[in-house]
């Protein structure tokens, strides 16, 4: 039997953390055992839709390269792969269950069923339809149909026993049938609910594992139900806990989680946000963290997958994008760390690989590229006590006349490289009878104005090149001088 997986997410909105963890491992399961994944749309909520919710889920499966051998965009012969064109497909399967016995026209008006939920409320039950139109005649529900009387299907649930199913995650699962509700199958504008919809695609489709949510765990009792008056073979299931914000709060794209574009907006590479979503819930054998795509599709295994629930840290994500910056060559990041730059300087102005050189060990988003460039653009105001410093003993009385030596030293040289203004700086240390720190220090400051900046004052001062290095030290020298008197 060829394993065949799918990813059937509805365009309800963007593609959230949950739902791509779900299509991930859906994906690794299928390649890992040589198998087929499918992608299918679920937009039979049409209430819910959102332009361009489809493209999204095109472009983020692309961006990731989880791949599927059959979607909506690609073909296939189990197709159509979007619900809302499988309509009539429904339908007849929703009459084959209704000729068996297996569900039932209701014809309840809203009015009723609002009556019959307060009386539930009211006697403190939880609110269940009473099977009240399964009483009806073959004349009277021919007589309704013929009167054009509005109606449902509902699916004819048991009243005595229990339905069990074993979970791959969770193990057996037993509901007692008195527990569930007979719940609509078709709704009365011809639309399928999930109830009907997912259990005749998944065999149409021949899904063999179905991989979704922990929120499908007690309701898929009544799915098996639907198999079993088919006379279909059941799938294997695999439910998945769920990915919290916190030990109470699942992610949730209705409460503004981010989304899979939200996190490439704030600078996260695409792999880093894969690897790191694939160990939300699963453990690989070794305990390693850093794996290419390729990689993970080769260790996965359900056995991995906990019980309990994942809780997403970005903090987390963020060392695991820094571990995937450093791991780029120089030439990768500086190609991608490029528009960052131009966000704060202008880029012909400066040696691009040389800064791209100084923040690539000192970067885990590439949104922090801008911020840590900003002195490059503008000279700063800045506090004179920040040529204080402890460590090394300076001060602003000490830094002035370090300042008026380098500036003699610096206007003098005729290469401006990074290693003919360190060969040029590092000697006043000797000649002034000081350490090195308290030469560069100094140095740093009056050129940059911040403490903290991604690189030493010989490489900062060859970017900004002589003209402004010299420039910016007769500024701070100026008022390093006022400030002492």
């Amino acid at each position: 039997m060829k394993i065949r997986t799918r990813f059937a997410p509805s365009p309800t909105g963007y593609l959230h953390i949950g739902g791509l963890r779900t299509a991930l491992y859906a994906w690794l399961y299928a390649r890992k055992n040589k198998g087929e994944f499918i992608l299918r749309i679920e937009d039979t909520d049409q209430q819910r839709l959102v332009e361009g919710a489809c493209d999204v889920i095109y472009s983020t499966l692309k961006e990731t390269g989880l791949s599927y051998d059959e979607g909506p965009d690609v073909g296939g012969n189990f197709g159509p792969y979007i619900q809302s064109e499988r309509k009539e497909i429904y339908r007849e399967y929703a009459c084959k269950l209704v000729e068996m016995g297996a569900a039932y026209y209701c014809f309840c008006t809203k009015e009723r069923l609002d009556i019959l939920r307060g009386d539930c409320e009211q006697d403190g039950r939880v609110f269940k339809y009473d099977k009240h139109c399964l009483l009806l005649s073959k004349e009277e529900i021919l007589a309704k149909l013929d009167a054009g009387a509005p109606y449902v299907i509902r699916q004819n649930i048991p009243t005595e026993g229990q339905t069990a199913y074993t979970d791959a995650i969770f193990g057996e699962i037993k509901v007692p049938n008195s527990d569930m509700e007979d719940n609509i199958l078709l709704k009365s504008d011809g639309w399928p609910t999930y109830n009907l919809a997912n259990v005749v695609d998944d065999h149409l489709m021949g899904i063999t594992h179905v991989i979704r949510g922990i929120e499908y765990l007690s309701s898929t009792p009544k799915y098996n139900l639907l198999y079993q008056s088919f006379g279909w073979d059941v799938p294997q299931y695999i439910h998945l806990p769920p990915v919290m914000r916190d030990a109470q709060h699942k992610l949730s794209k209705r409460h503004g989680d981010a989304s899979f574009e939200d996190f490439l907006a704030k600078g996260y590479l695409k792999e880093a946000i894969v690897n790191y979503i694939a160990l939300l819930g699963w453990s690989p054998p070794d305990n390693r963290e850093i794996f290419t795509l390729s990689e993970l599709a080769e260790v996965f295994d359900l056995s991995g997958i906990s019980r309990s629930p994942a809780i997403f840290d970005e903090g987390k994500l963020r060392w695991m994008n820094g571990e995937y910056i450093r791991a780029m060559s120089k030439e990768e990041f500086a190609a991608i760390a490029r528009p960052y730059m131009a966000r704060a300087i202008d880029i012909d102005r400066f040696d691009v690989h040389l800064i791209a050189q100084l923040i690539q060990p000192r970067t885990e988003a590439l949104t922090e590229i801008p911020e840590k460039l900003v002195f490059l653009a503008r000279f700063p105001e800045y506090d004179m006590e920040l040529f204080s410093h402890k460590k090394m003993k300076t001060s602003p009385e000490t830094s002035l006349p370090v300042l008026l030596r380098a500036r003699e030293v610096l206007a003098g040289l005729e290469n401006y490289s990074p290693e003919s203004v360190h060969d040029a700086l590092l000697p006043l240390a000797e000649e002034m009878d000081i350490k090195t720190g308290q030469v560069l220090w100094p140095v740093r400051i009056a050129i940059t104005g911040t403490a903290v900046t991604p690189g030493g004052a010989t490489e900062i001062a060859s970017l900004l090149g002589k003209k402004e290095t010299l420039r910016r030290m007769d500024e701070s020298i100026a008022r390093l001088g006022a400030f002492i008197q």
